[in-house]
């Protein structure tokens, strides 16, 4: 039985020019190019594409044709999938810098939906899987992504497993300020894109349970929550040993 999305997440995509200068690129250091040389850079922007895409609308649908693939230059990104019922189940976010489809699966298994403005460096299906082959560092590129995805979803597996409500949270909220650092913004307040909802979802948790946990962090001085959407960590030694259990 194939899923659909309803119209609370419609595509809404805008195809802008070509990328500027890779050199100058705000996510170069750690995308999927930061291995090429500069004349394997030079070809993998010839097939490059910029697109646009609105709050709230959808990147890509599972059980359709992959069309493209891309490096997350701005804004966040919910990857879900559709349960019988048609609820959600929110399996990952992608920020900037994280490679967006896989360019070896020619059919999506999720949805991705634009939670911000969303800028992404799209290569074309066809023309990604060429360079592939004629690309060693590419190719040992993106098998390394693959495999710290991997690595990714063991680790969740075990959060979702063994790990309390608290734990999860931390753990979450050390992944995002990770992923901060990488692009090179670390002790800078960390942005929640996501809803209270979504965080639940994701955590595999209720959206009280959320709200309970991030007033016990809190007020314990591990956070200190500075907008509805933003979250300074002020103790990361501490939320660490949280995470790991060891708090």
């Amino acid at each position: 039985m194939k899923l659909v999305v309803g119209n609370a997440c419609p595509r809404h995509e805008t195809e802008a020019a070509a990328p500027q200068d890779c050199a100058h690129c705000a996510v170069r250091e750690i995308a999927v190019c930061t291995a090429l040389s500069g004349p394997e850079l030079e070809r993998l922007r010839g097939i490059a594409v910029t697109k646009l895409y609105e709050p709230g609308s959808l990147v890509f649908a599972a059980e359709e044709p992959t069309s493209m693939v891309g490096t997350v230059v701005q804004g966040t990104i919910k990857c879900f999938k559709l349960l019988a019922d048609g609820r959600q189940q929110v399996v990952g976010f992608f920020f900037p810098g994280d490679f967006v489809g896989s360019p070896t699966q020619e059919t999506s298994h999720a949805f991705a939906e634009a939670l911000t403005p969303v800028e992404i460096c799209v290569f074309p299906f066809p023309a990604i899987q060429r360079l592939i082959r004629e690309m060693p560092n590419l190719e040992r590129r993106l098998l390394k992504l693959a495999n710290e995805d991997l690595d990714l979803a063991q680790e969740w597996m075990l959060l979702l497993g063994r790990k309390t409500a608290q734990e999860r949270l931390a753990t979450f909220l050390l992944l995002l300020a990770h992923k901060a650092k990488a692009r090179g913004v670390a002790g800078a307040p960390i942005d929640l894109p996501m809803n209270r909802s979504e965080i639940a979802d994701y955590l595999g948790l209720t959206i009280e349970t959320v709200s309970r946990q991030f007033t016990k962090l809190k007020a314990s001085g591990h956070i200190r929550i500075a907008h509805n959407n933003e979250v300074v960590i002020r103790n990361l030694e501490g939320l660490t040993a949280i995470a790991e259990g060891t708090a």
